[in-house]
């Protein structure tokens, strides 16, 4: 890859001609980071990317976790670029790649018996929770802490929250009516009793329950198979929609998401990020009777559009990345670097006397610092040293290395990623960590604090 300045202009004029005509100089709100404002990128390439001033990076951020192949893997494109050259996108009727693409996540996803496109995870949260209250005619969502849903009004709250703030409502957002954040029930994540108590006390009015079942947006929490069975069986009885937010879990974990892992299969799945390789494309499935609820079919009460729904390009983005999924060991491969960083840096942390915990799952994993096993519930992240853990990831740029230097935020593995990446990245971490523990360790720095975002 060449990595010279685009045009002979530094990053820092770009980002600020940015800044000019773009509010903050950035198109979603967790891409400007403290210290990093004038970060342009201008290519990209399997594990890696480049930027306006002739750095390169060993990318282990992978945009928030799309590019489970690689950044511009070849086979993807070439499918994008064949589909755009043939077919344009009409806004009418249905293309052959609609079909397949939707007849295959019927197959691979079990909860999945008629599916829709979406462009982005965002909307395909937005129409669960719409189709749940019209089927039901009920009132209440029930979300938990620490899981994001993408940016509409009913779930943009409660993700990553200051000590204080946990147990209320907390927006991410103000602009946000009252009386919508009201029929939000904010429960705690893994909290068996706190769902049979929410149930007990709100189950007539509760039209769907919502969750990542691994609630990636605060790094990586596991579920408790419990946990799962419980929201199951109390959305069963009480006749209300159990929602699995699979954008980050569907296929970046398993090629049928989380649901064929745990056995715990959900009325309603959302999907996105890896189901392309990072093309805008996001989708909505479940069962047949509440999926035939979208005015796409003729009569239907619950509107459903979307301009870009569909696109060729998007959808031969998916049916590639699908086909690469199922015909080759990317999981096999993503798993094994993924357990091998993990194991080493436990290791790493052991020897320098650092107290953390590494958890993850697969291709995806965080360190946290803080004593003890790994955590398992929100109010255990409130242990993390956050300004060791944004600190430690701004010195990683000095070795070439890229994890987002954002508390509680996860890192992931790519196909394109390798055993000599993973080297890297442990003589990096090492020296990264080091420094800031010599410079002091528990400075402050911009943006260390419990609270934050998350992208969809």
């Amino acid at each position: 890859m060449s990595s010279g300045p685009v045009g002979n202009e530094s990053g820092a004029r770009l980002a600020e001609r940015a800044r000019q005509v773009v509010p903050g100089g950035v198109n979603s709100g967790q891409r400007s980071v403290p210290g990093l404002t004038d970060l342009v990128v201008t290519g990209t390439d399997g594990a890696r990317f480049r930027t306006a001033d002739g750095r390169e990076y060993t990318d282990f951020h992978s945009a928030f976790g799309p590019p489970l192949l690689g950044h511009n893997d070849p086979d993807v494109a070439r499918a994008t670029a064949e589909a755009g050259a043939t077919l344009g996108h009409m806004g009418v009727g249905v293309t052959e790649g609609e079909v397949l693409l939707a007849e295959q996540l019927a197959e691979l996803i079990p909860s999945i018996e008629k599916v829709l496109l979406t462009s982005t995870g965002s909307e395909a949260t937005f129409h669960a929770l719409r189709v749940s209250r019209a089927a039901t005619g009920r009132r209440l969502v029930v979300k938990f802490q620490g899981c994001y849903h993408g940016w509409h009004d009913a779930v943009s709250l409660n993700v990553i929250s200051a000590p204080e703030k946990v147990g209320g409502h907390d927006p991410i957002s103000t602009g946000i009516l009252p009386e919508v954040l009201e029929a939000t029930l904010v429960l705690p994540f893994n909290d068996s009793e706190a769902v049979r108590r929410a149930f007990a006390e709100h189950g007539t009015d509760i039209a769907a329950v919502i969750v990542e079942p691994v609630p990636h947006n605060v790094g990586a929490l596991l579920p408790y198979q419990e946990f799962l069975t419980t929201l199951r069986e109390e959305t069963t009885k009480a006749g209300s929609i159990l929602i699995f937010d699979e954008v980050i879990t569907g296929f970046r974990h398993d090629i049928g998401g989380w649901q064929k892992i745990s056995g715990v299969t959900p009325d309603l799945t959302t999907l996105g990020k890896a189901i392309a390789n990072g093309a805008p494309v996001g989708a909505i499935g479940g069962r047949a009777d509440l999926m035939d609820l979208f005015s796409t079919r003729p009569g239907a009460p619950a509107f459903f559009a979307g301009t870009y729904n569909g696109h060729p390009s998007v959808v031969a983005a998916a049916l590639a990345t699908l086909r690469k999924l199922r015909e080759e060991p990317v999981h096999e491969h993503v798993f094994r670097l993924g357990e091998r960083v993990r194991t080493e840096l436990t290791g790493l942390y052991e020897r320098l006397g650092v107290p953390a915990v590494v958890t993850g799952y697969g291709s995806v994993f965080v360190s946290y610092f803080m004593p003890g096993e790994a955590p398992r519930t929100y109010a255990d992240l409130l242990n993390n040293d956050a300004s060791l853990f944004v600190g430690y990831r701004r010195k990683l740029l000095d070795h070439g290395l890229f994890e987002l230097p954002l508390n509680l935020k996860r890192s992931h593995i790519s196909y394109a990623h390798t055993d000599a990446d993973v080297d890297r990245l442990i003589e990096g971490t090492e020296a990264a960590v080091k420094a800031v523990l010599a410079d002091g360790g528990a400075r402050d720095l911009e943006n260390t604090s419990t609270m934050g975002g998350a992208t969809r």
